[in-house]
């Protein structure tokens, strides 16, 4: 059985992580850190938990309890306490931020993208689980990057949901103002880029062309629905089977021969991934559930990894019929 600690456990990521958790049949949940909850049940914050769960959130930090510790944190709060305290010798560590996605000298993080480091991740200690919109287009980019065919441009729209904004409420995540409604934000600026750049540079380091990325505030709640064009010669049955090639022993990410809907994958922790060409153009459509393969399912995918048990437990999730 896998002790878990959790740290910062009030968000919509942390309510997902913690009810996959709580289903798993290796994981105990030990503790669920939260000064502004402590004392509360979990089920206060996430009524979803409801006759799931009697736990109760803390402000202790029994870290030699636990085999393995989240961080559902602001961005840049996982460093400060990684700063800030000494960690058992043999304690894991998973952080949903992107306080260590970027690789640096100065922390052993491994980028958590299975699909692309799974090897590395079964041999690490620390994981730094990937941004939402980042996995969602790398998973559409990678076979293209390994095979060496990322040698133009590449335009990327993506849409997310509501829940990609977070908990906490703004003016741009009220219902009176999202529902029936679209913006962009962060166009060609955003902060997943440079990890996206990382990836396919990983695959393919000559790779210099610009990613120009607009996302879109959608008016639902969960999923990611990325659309990116670049020019290819390729015929399409020939990049089908570069990407069959490389998702064959993958459990999550299938490539998919007619159109795709984002309902497909809400849920679950699915990448949908379909493939067009126009000319000399390829369309890759490529979808998730944000809160899921893009973050609290992706970041169960990372622990099963760690601790050697096979990659799908606790994860074969279905979509929704409507």
């Amino acid at each position: 059985m896998i002790r878990i600690g959790i740290i910062g456990g009030a968000g919509y990521t942390a309510g997902e992580l913690l009810r996959l958790l709580i289903g798993h049949p290796d994981a105990e949940i030990c503790f669920v850190n939260s000064s502004s909850n402590a004392g509360n049940k979990i089920t206060d914050v996430h009524s979803g938990l409801l006759g799931d769960t009697d736990l109760v959130f803390t402000d202790e930090l029994p870290l030699d309890s636990i085999d393995l510790l989240y961080f559902c944190t602001a961005h840049g709060d996982t460093r400060k306490f990684l700063d800030s305290h000494s960690l058992p010798e043999n304690l894991k560590v998973i952080d949903l931020s992107m306080d260590y996605r970027i690789k640096a000298i100065d922390h052993d993080f491994i980028y958590g993208l299975p699909e692309l480091n799974r090897r590395n991740t079964c041999k690490s200690r620390y994981v730094a689980n990937p941004g939402c919109f980042a996995t969602c287009i790398e998973l559409g980019l990678l076979p293209l990057a390994k095979a060496h065919l990322l040698q133009s441009e590449i335009y990327v729209n993506a849409i997310t949901g509501s829940t990609g904004a977070g908990v906490k409420p703004s003016s741009t995540t009220h219902f009176s103002w999202r529902n029936n409604n679209m913006s962009i934000y962060k166009p060609f600026e955003h902060q997943h880029l440079p990890e996206i750049l990382q990836s396919l540079k990983q695959l393919q380091p000559d790779f210099n062309g610009e990613i120009n990325f607009i996302p879109y505030r959608g008016d639902f709640a969960r999923g990611i629905f990325a659309t990116i064009v670049l020019k290819c010669t390729h015929d399409i049955e020939t990049i089908y089977k570069i990407y069959e090639e490389y998702y064959e022993r993958d459990s999550f990410t299938h490539v998919i021969p007619t159109p795709i809907d984002l309902k497909q994958v809400v849920n679950t922790n699915k990448c949908l991934i379909h493939l067009e060409k126009h000319g000399d153009k390829l369309l890759i459509t490529s979808i998730i559930d944000n809160l899921l393969k893009g973050a609290a399912g992706q970041a169960v995918h990372n622990m099963n990894l760690l601790f050697g048990l096979e990659e799908t437990v606790g994860l074969k999730l279905k979509p929704s019929a409507f």
